[in-house]
């Protein structure tokens, strides 16, 4: 117990760090090449912190547990936009790049209604549908980078003396450290939270609703909190967005592409697989209250992220009753 709770700070501790320097090397790269902060947040930073996601759905898929594969992404979905973005805008609502934010968010639903059909209408994922959901990634990283190199961030009249010019070459370390230390982190915490909770008699569903679920968010949530610390805002909001395409086009198509699956079915809800009628549901309905508002007005509301986490309160309380 006492090797667990050592290694489990050692965990907290790379978090802190790592996401520091994470946030930090992301920023520079945007500042060195004036790139918008949300499409930075949106590509180098989700992929990053998506990497949690990839390992545990793809191992998972390997070892022939489908239903963990499946119920990683979907619940990353729903962790990320109703727990970390709704703490991020209630925190500190805000003005968005709308023209920015505008080519992930269309990538993600057009996925999810791909993703649906796959669900609601076949019922299984098949090798083909992961290939395509592969292609779906390419395609958006080669939009997104013809779309920063069309169109560039303004540069600032005047820089703030605080923000001092970062080299090309210690922002990519910063980025890689920052990343490696966010995963070997978030693994120790995991690991180790989940057996420091087995032997304090935590049910196991509990652990795989909270440590398992949270734990491949933490990067996510570090991410968030060190953005809004440091002012960027917009970076933590890309971060997010793209973490949840990430979640649906790289995590699933991985995953599927190596180890086809049918569609889980180990809970109901309204006397239905639970897949359908709750998780597939709250994942599309998070993200648009998270994005259309947003897209809309041009900003962010404090009221989204109240809504945001009412539901994943009431979200999390149905799957500890189902």
């Amino acid at each position: 117990m006492f090797k667990a709770i050592v290694l489990f700070i050692i965990g907290l501790v790379c978090l802190i760090f790592g996401g520091d320097w994470f946030v930090d090397g992301a920023t520079g790269i945007a500042r060195k090449f004036h790139l918008p902060e949300i499409l930075i947040g949106a590509t180098v930073v989700s992929i990053g912190t998506t990497l949690p996601e990839v390992m545990v759905s793809t191992t998972s898929a390997l070892k022939g547990i489908g239903s963990i594969a499946y119920g990683n992404a979907i619940g990353s979905i729903i962790c990320n936009t109703a727990l970390i973005s709704a703490i991020t805008i209630t925190a500190m609502p805000g003005l968005v790049d709308r023209k920015s934010m505008k080519t992930p968010v269309i990538f993600f639903f057009v996925t999810f209604a791909l993703y649906a059909f796959a669900a609601y209408i076949l019922g299984t994922f098949t090798r083909p549908f992961g290939l395509l959901m592969l292609i779906i990634f390419l395609a958006y990283m080669f939009v997104t980078i013809r779309q920063m190199k069309n169109n560039p961030a303004p540069e600032k009249a005047e820089k703030e003396e605080h923000e001092e010019d970062m080299s090309m070459g210690k922002a990519i370390l910063l980025l890689v450290v920052g990343a490696a230390l966010i995963a070997v982190g978030a693994n120790l915490l995991v690991d180790n939270g989940t057996f420091i909770a087995k032997e304090l008699g935590v049910p196991e569903t509990v652990i795989a609703l909270t440590f398992v679920a949270l734990g491949t968010s933490l990067p996510e949530l570090v991410t968030a909190i060190t953005s809004l610390m440091k002012g960027h805002g917009a970076l933590s909001l890309g971060n997010i967005i793209g973490a949840n395409l990430f979640n649906l086009v790289l995590v699933c198509g991985v995953s599927i592409t190596l180890a086809p699956f049918d569609l889980p079915n180990a809970a109901t809800f309204l006397g239905r697989n639970a897949s359908l009628t709750l998780e597939l549901p709250v994942a599309c309905l998070v993200m648009l209250i998270m994005t259309v508002p947003a897209l809309v007005k041009g900003k962010l509301m404090r009221w989204q992220g109240i809504a945001l986490l009412a539901i994943y309160a009431a979200f999390c309380i149905i799957q500890f009753t189902m």
